[in-house]
């Protein structure tokens, strides 16, 4: 009876979920909005825990002073925290600068752009005179000035408007993620400093309200997708590394300008899977045709080699091996991703489909064993029974 009860009142909720589904999914984007700063903290902290192992298990593992110990923690995630921001300040002093000082160059260009453009339309205008008669065609007094006019105070009345609440919308939302970036900064800093504890009265609460053999595979499950996260984003900046320097070395030997600022561009981008490496080449090309289109046609030339290297030689060796997912399924959960969840999609999927095709081969193997094993007991159960009638 207590189990009927029970799918009968699973079923009822079910019921209910589906029938106010619309809901239900506002009840669950507003506790997603809340809970998201600490989602992020937990994010930031699981990737600062890669650095700050290795600072702990490195820097500090000859200290066995006791009060060196107390300290040792804080120390490796300000160490953490310190080689982020560094890495997050060199891009952004290398390539700002570049890209600021290539704006104010093109824009010293336009008005030689518009003298050369005025001598093109009076030589296109000579050499095709049927557009100046399509020109003398054209009557300025027959067009409804009024209705323009208006069009254009409705324009500027809704405009106004539009634009205040607009500055209003970016004002809110842009303190709002200030908030949320403080909030998850701390809350990273708390889950790197007592993550042993966190994960002991994880294990407690799991045991107390699971049975073993539950509690056990969900412990192998979260194993294994730590492990999978770790190295994804181990393999994924030591690749963005070697890409970043193979384009330093190779634009300096050919002497192709901002080999540096395009490298150190190229390597931060890299850090999203598959396209991030593109993003750098556009901004990178666009920069270089500014000075040398020629140079920028070399560079694309340039880039499309390394990027086979990259992405036949290199990244299944550093990034899919780390994984342990082919290239196919690779390609699969960035798309997913990217469509699902944007940027932050590609960088997760990767090592959640390596987790599910983990666990699938796993069972697969594991039933193909199990079915192997069953019907060879049954062919030698035929031969034994042969044997006896014989």
């Amino acid at each position: 009876m207590k189990r009927i009860r029970g799918l009968i009142l699973f079923t009822a909720l079910v019921c209910l979920a589906v029938w106010k589904i619309d809901v239900v999914l506002s009840g669950v984007f507003f506790l997603l909005g809340i809970i998201r700063p600490f989602l992020y903290g937990a994010a930031i902290a699981f990737g600062l825990n890669i650095p700050m192992k290795a600072i702990e298990n490195g820097l500090f593992a000859r200290v066995k002073n006791p009060k060196a110990d107390k300290i040792k923690r804080p120390a490796s995630i300000f160490l953490s925290f310190a080689a982020v921001i560094l890495v997050v300040v060199l891009v952004t002093v290398t390539v700002i600068p570049q890209v600021t000082k290539t704006m104010m160059e093109l824009g010293n260009k336009i008005p030689q752009f518009l003298v050369d453009a005025q001598i093109w339309l009076e030589e296109l205008f000579v050499s095709q005179p049927q557009l100046i008669a399509i020109l003398e065609e054209f009557d300025p007094a027959g067009m409804n000035w009024t209705s323009v006019v208006n069009t254009v105070v409705d324009f500027l009345k809704n405009g106004l408007g539009n634009m205040v609440t607009s500055t209003v919308t970016v004002a809110s939302t842009i303190i709002g993620g200030v908030v949320n970036i403080f909030v998850a900064l701390v809350f990273s800093f708390y889950i790197l400093a007592q993550k042993e504890k966190l994960g002991d009265q994880f294990k407690r609460v799991l045991h107390a309200y699971c049975p073993q053999k539950v509690y056990d595979r969900i412990l192998e499950v979260f194993s294994l997708t730590g492990k999978n996260f770790s190295n994804f984003i181990t393999g994924q900046c030591t690749e963005a590394v070697i890409l970043g320097s193979m384009f330093v070395i190779s634009m300096a030997v050919f002497r192709f300008p901002y080999a540096v600022m395009v490298g150190v561009l190229i390597a931060f981008t890299a850090l999203i899977p598959i396209v991030g490496a593109f993003v750098g080449c556009f901004v990178g090309a666009f920069l270089i045709m500014v000075d040398d289109p020629v140079k920028a046609v070399w560079f694309l030339v340039l880039f499309i080699v390394l990027q086979q290297i990259e992405g036949n030689l290199i990244y299944p060796h550093v990034v899919g091996n780390s994984v342990g997912l082919p290239s196919i399924w690779v390609l699969a959960a960035v798309t997913v991703g990217g469509s699902l969840m944007g940027v932050m999609g590609m960088l997760i999927f990767i090592p959640i489909v390596s987790t599910v095709y983990a666990l699938i081969r796993e069972d697969v193997n594991d039933r193909n064993r199990r079915g192997t094993d069953k019907s060879g007991k049954t062919e030698n159960k035929k031969i034994e029974n042969s044997k006896n009638n014989s």
